[in-house]
Order: C-alpha cells, then structure tokens, then sequence
C-alpha cells in the first residue's frame, strides 16, 4: 500500500497508543478535590456508579474538543495539543490534533492508524495480538463509560452521582499500569476531565468539551475507521 507503513507487535502499539496525542488538559476544575482514592466503590456508592456508567454509554456516538497537556516532570516542561475527538460504542476512537502540528489517530477494534498531513500513515495490526485487542477494549471502556468493562480492569473508586461525579482507576493489568498507574475521571452526562498518571511520574490531563451525540457518523467521519 503506497504512503502506508504496517507495524505489528505489543511495544508499536503501546507506544502509539500512549503518546500525548490521546490524552488532554483541563485548567481549574469546578469539582471538588476531595480524594476518590479514599473512596472504593461499594454497596452504598454502586447505584450511582451504574447509573453514571449508563448515563454515559447510552449514546453510541460522542464528538466534541479537546485540549491536552503532558506534564514531563523530569524536565519541568509540559506539550500541550487540541483539536478533535470521535468516541464511538462498536468501531473505536478518533483524535484529530489541530495544534500544534495536524496529525489523526484512530483506535479500531483490531487496528490504530496514525497519520500526518504529507506523510505516511502508520498501521498497527491486532491480528493474533490478544494483548492489543486487549487493550484496546480497555481503553474503549474507560471512554464509553462501559461498567462492565471498568469494574473487570480497575480497582473502582467512586463518588458523586449523574450531576457531578469523580471516578479513580487502578489498574488490574501490569501491561497497563506499565504506563497508567491511575486514571482520574470526573463529569457529569459526559466525562470531562481525565488525568492520567504514570509510572515514571509524569502525567496527561485532558479536557472534553462541546459534547454532541449524533445519531449516525457522516461519510467522511466512517472513513477514519476504514483501512486504506
């Protein structure tokens, strides 16, 4: 395939997948900073927790902005990118970054495709990768508000209800607490924020906004998830 470069295997996939691309800043937080790590999920605080998980899963496609900053900590600087972003319940994700440099990343089900205007696209393959398949429902599960899928990967903290809620995850996974060691989400119909921290001490925050919910992708939207 002419302007296409197919990468397969565990490490290709984690390093793309994790890079500052996919994650996104918010400034001051309207939400409480009580800590959710002190909060497990349980018996008084699952009724919430599923009502939120539902609330947010009820639409099949979610599209909006967003605004990302890396936090390097080693280095005192942080990368800071916007744009785009497509989640959906059966084909994947989509991040088109505007600033600083115009690049796309979609997460299919069994695929990433990374590409950049005049350059090649990067294609990593799933085929006979549990691991990436893995994974990538993981992270599917962690944007889709998928109860079942957070409550079979993370360590569940939670408090709040549908109006204003805070989620932490700990990891069950080596492979993706290799380089998550905890995601902090909070929202209310919709996540918002997300604040990934890593092993190393660095960290990704990330701002959603400008939700809408329509009811079908559009051709061009469809194509993102289409292999050249």
């Amino acid at each position: 395939m002419k302007g296409v470069t197919l990468k397969t295997g565990k490490r290709s996939f984690l390093r793309i997948f994790f890079t500052p691309a996919l994650f996104l800043l918010i400034g001051v937080s309207v939400w409480a900073e009580e800590d959710v790590y002190r909060q497990p999920l349980d018996s008084r605080t699952m009724g919430a927790f599923k009502e939120v998980t539902a609330l947010l899963a009820k639409n099949p496609y979610v599209k909006g902005d967003f605004e990302q900053e890396k936090i390097l900590s080693r280095l005192n600087r942080s990368l800071k990118s916007s744009g785009h972003f497509i989640i959906t319940s059966g084909e994947g994700m989509v991040w088109d970054t505007l600033k600083p440099f115009p690049s796309t990343m979609t997460l299919g089900r069994d695929f990433l495709i990374q590409s950049r205007p005049g350059a090649q696209k990067t294609i990593l393959s799933a085929a006979g990768n549990e691991t990436f398949i893995g994974l990538a429902e993981v992270m599917s599960a962690v944007f889709s508000g998928n109860a079942g899928g957070l409550l079979d990967n993370f360590e569940v903290f939670f408090t709040g209800n549908a109006a204003a809620w805070e989620m932490g995850l700990i990891p069950k996974s080596k492979a993706i607490a290799a380089f998550a060691a905890r995601i902090t989400m909070k929202g209310d119909s919709a996540i918002k924020y997300i604040l990934v921290s890593e092993m190393n001490g660095d960290s990704i925050k990330y701002l959603l906004s400008n939700h809408s919910y329509p009811p079908e992708l559009t051709s061009n939207e469809k194509s993102f998830f289409t292999l050249p």
